[in-house]
């Protein structure tokens, strides 16, 4: 898979919310989480829970292991950090953009000062 599909992937599988709190979950787990805990505060049942495991795993965003019965899932960084590296390259447009926004807000802020507001 080259990188191109790799930040397709990574970033098709950011789009869920579901997907995303399951990611945010396994960050706070260093020691990884069994798929019933991943599971448990989700809003949906374990088979939507199994097709989002794989479309993270898909996008290379969490590693499984198996023990007996118990599957545990962590958090694998590398995929997410690629897709940060792509967005820096783009954050001088926003950034600047930013900017002005700000320096707009605070001559406004000076504006209504002056005028005693």
């Amino acid at each position: 898979m080259n990188q191109v599909e790799r930040l397709d992937r990574t970033f098709a599988a950011l789009t869920d919310p579901s997907r995303r709190a399951i990611l945010a979950r396994l960050e706070r787990e260093e020691q990884g989480a069994t798929v019933s805990e991943l599971a448990r505060p989700l809003p949906i049942k374990m088979p939507a829970v199994m097709k989002h495991l794989d479309v993270l795993d898909d996008a290379g965003l969490i590693t499984r292991n198996k023990e007996g019965r118990t599957v545990t899932v962590r958090l694998s960084p590398k995929p997410m950090r690629e897709a940060m590296e792509w967005l820096r390259r783009y954050e001088r447009f926003w950034s600047a953009s930013l900017d002005r926004l700000a320096a707009l807000a605070e001559a406004k802020e000076t504006e209504l000062r002056k005028a005693g507001k």
